[in-house]
């Protein structure tokens, strides 16, 4: 089943030009407005996002304004109360912008040129300054209008907090459609906000676990269809897909290591599950784990010198960390009562990710790579199957309610302050965010 183009193909040929500004904003442009590193104690900035003039403009400020009001550390104000109602694009008037307490004023423009394309520029004022502090021009197809919103929502996120931006990105999933006993499930793909959504696969086969290669339009998951499970390597872009071998038993949770040229998943022999590990090139396998244990859900560290997996080789479902190549295992989970599955390395190593079950409830979390400072971050009936954002600062997971219904996809930042829903067209589950596409 082929996808249609690619943006990043699409905008292959993306023009990109600063927009000139002044010395003093120049020299301040290193310094982050909001310092995440210390933790959940911040407050986040107000920013005005104004509409940008001209053609597609409307579009491109409400899906930035979205973008913003989910992101947890800036928060958009509402244009209701804004006094400075069509602001130029080059002098906003600063005092305006005080009496409604904005940090931040955004401003751009849109338009088509001669050839067809889109030209969309953007600029950043410091309301406290009146400096200009960000300011970048875009020229792509017209149809990428989404995706430049995207693109500013990331300059703008980084120069504001020093963190890389999160908002061009995709997440492939799980869709679930019809009644719950007879559930058909196909992946999908769709921008992180839930928009552009496209199918991968047709819903005769039962797929899950998608999980996207880190340095290519790829993603592996497993098929049960005809026979055993089979894990799949399939390519975004044309739609082609080849298994990537014929394993005697279950398969389970392949992933990617963190240069693509690997995969590493969980085998079932008899009672036992172990994790084995795939060269992409060769095809070869390794065997990593050998117990009478059941290893599974293993994941790579972000530098790939170890791995995170759940097993219950001490009698219960915890999580282990050891380094790539097997040998040792060390228990990072301790929660009293409780049973850890689904560990997931934090692009930035600082975390990991986690389902914990205790009590009938079911809540993600993330501890360090030592195993202290856990928290959790939400907890509800059957939460499940946390997947970090690029830069390392949110978590997607899914929630099933229980009774007649289906999951439904979430995300949270690392610190639980907020959670917000991610639409998707029925029901969702599985979800697997992509790097930047940039």
């Amino acid at each position: 089943m082929p996808f249609p183009i690619s943006r990043r193909r699409a905008l292959e040929s993306l023009a990109l030009a600063p927009l000139a500004f002044g010395a003093r904003a120049a020299m301040a442009q290193s310094a982050p407005y909001l310092d995440i590193r210390r933790g959940s104690s911040f407050t986040p900035i107000p920013i005005a996002v104004t509409a940008f003039q001209g053609e597609g403009g409307a579009q491109v400020s409400s899906v930035i304004t979205n973008n913003f009001r989910r992101s947890v550390f800036i928060t958009p104000l509402d244009p209701a109360k804004f006094i400075e109602k069509a602001p130029s694009p080059e002098a906003p008037q600063m005092d305006q912008w005080k009496v409604i307490n904005a940090q931040f004023v955004l401003t751009g423009r849109t338009g088509r040129g001669a050839d067809g394309k889109l030209k969309t520029e953007f600029r950043l004022f410091d309301v406290s300054t009146g400096q200009q502090v960000a300011g970048q021009q875009y020229v792509t197809d017209a149809n990428n209008a989404r995706r430049v919103a995207h693109l500013v929502s990331d300059a703008v996120f980084t120069r504001i907090t020093g963190e890389k931006g999160w908002f061009d990105s995709r997440v492939v999933f799980v869709d679930e459609t019809g009644p719950k006993e007879h559930r058909a499930k196909r992946l999908g793909i769709m921008d992180q906000d839930g928009a552009n959504v496209k199918y991968l696969t047709r819903n005769d086969e039962l797929v899950v676990t998608p999980r996207f290669s880190p340095t290519t339009q790829e993603v592996t998951y497993m098929s049960f269809g005809r026979g055993d499970p089979r894990v799949f390597l399939l390519n975004i872009e044309s739609g082609q897909r080849e298994p990537i071998g014929n394993f005697p038993g279950m398969t389970f949770s392949p992933r990617f290591s963190p240069d693509g040229q690997r995969i590493i998943m969980s085998l079932t022999q008899g009672s036992s599950s172990n994790l084995y590990a795939m060269d992409m090139r060769t095809r070869s396998t390794t065997r990593l784990t050998d117990s009478a244990a059941i290893d599974t859900s293993p994941c790579y560290s972000p530098d790939g010198s170890q791995i995170a997996f759940e097993s219950d080789r001490g009698g219960g479902q915890q999580i282990y960390t050891m380094g790539s190549a097997g040998g040792g295992a060390k228990r990072i989970s301790f929660g009293e009562g409780a049973r850890y599955s689904t560990p997931v390395w934090s692009p930035k190593s600082d975390y990991i990710a986690f389902t914990r079950q205790k009590g009938g409830q079911f809540g993600i979390g993330v501890m360090k790579p030592d195993g202290s400072g856990e928290r959790i971050l939400t907890e509800g009936f059957h939460n499940e199957g946390p997947t970090w954002a690029p830069n390392g600062l949110y978590l997607m997971f899914f929630r099933d309610p229980g009774g007649g219904g289906g999951s439904k996809i979430h995300m949270t930042d690392i610190f639980g302050r907020a959670e917000f829903a991610v639409p998707t067209p029925a029901y969702g589950s599985d979800p697997a965010w992509s790097p930047l596409l940039t």
